[in-house]
């Protein structure tokens, strides 16, 4: 649960699948090998909750470690019955902290149709193969889930605004690199300010456990407020950059005022030929130009 109490977001099958990165079948292998609890049953709903995609990315991080699926399972077993199997129980729950989600990211589940709803013509066969190497979507049987609500609205935005999808899929190759970066630059900072203070894990008390897990998720917000922030204020030197350059360039074609053939031979130009003339009262309080007639007929 959240701090105010409701049970937090919640991911139907498909959902926690694409949000894990791993196939639907693999979700339901782990399921049927007891690694996941229970989903919360809603009808013929099954709901899963944060939990559930952090045990997921705490059982991908055990594998890439070299650990079984069997070893797994019974780690998982020892944590969940309270017994410290060589700081099991520590290690599961640090694990799962570390491995806990820090993007805020719906996936949205798509039919052919409803991606020709999005995008139009821009849906082709060449704009999927590209989407799906980003990792922008999964295939899942004759439908898509797409990684993001917020990415799916912002792209579909663009092409409307008539910036073509191979252009914004292309940027965002150019993005997750740079945020990439971003990510290892704060991992680092984590890992050598955070993390450097830890023991081995079998050593580590609960509370040292508890204490470090909540230090991570106070972590979570103030990176990514220090990126929009940055962001932000990159834009707007960029955007203002852009546009004192362009009103510049404007500025030097500007087409220069016509020139009258008087001045344009040095001469000077005649008291008819000034604007101020016309109309300014002269010494005698009468107007320059055309006279009216004072006589009556």
């Amino acid at each position: 649960m959240d701090e105010n109490g409701s049970p937090g977001r919640e991911y139907r099958v498909e959902e926690l699948a694409a949000a894990a990165g791993i196939p639907v079948r693999t979700l339901r292998f782990y399921r049927e090998r007891r690694l996941l609890p229970p989903p919360r049953r809603e009808g013929r709903i099954a709901w899963y909750s944060e939990e559930h995609l952090a045990r997921l990315r705490t059982i991908a991080a055990l594998l890439e470690r070299g650990h079984t699926l069997g070893g797994i399972a019974d780690l998982i077993a020892a944590w969940e019955q309270g017994r410290t199997l060589d700081g099991v129980a520590e290690r599961l729950g640090l694990e799962g902290a570390l491995m806990g989600p820090w993007s805020e990211e719906t996936p949205v589940r798509l039919t052919a149709r409803q991606l020709t709803d999005y995008f139009g013509e821009d849906v082709s066969a060449g704009n999927l193969t590209a989407s799906l190497e980003i990792g922008y979507i999964a295939v899942d049987g004759e439908e898509v889930v797409h990684v993001s609500r917020r990415l799916l609205d912002a792209s579909a935005a663009l092409v409307r605004e008539g910036v073509p999808l191979s252009a914004i899929l292309a940027a965002g190759r150019e993005v997750r690199s740079h945020v990439d970066a971003l990510a290892d630059l704060f991992t680092t900072v984590i890992k050598d300010h955070v993390l450097r203070s830890m023991g081995p894990l079998d050593a580590m008390e609960a509370d040292e456990v508890h204490r470090i897990a909540e230090s991570l998720e106070r972590l979570r917000p103030l990176a990514k407020n220090i990126v929009d922030a940055e962001m932000a204020l990159a834009m707007e030197r960029r955007v203002r950059a852009e546009i004192d350059a362009w009103m510049s360039a404007h500025a030097d074609a500007a087409p220069s005022p016509p020139v009258s053939d008087a001045q344009d031979s040095g001469a000077a130009p005649s008291p008819g030929d000034r604007p101020e003339a016309v109309g300014r009262p002269a010494a005698d309080g009468a107007l320059q130009g055309p006279r009216a007639s004072n006589r009556t007929t």
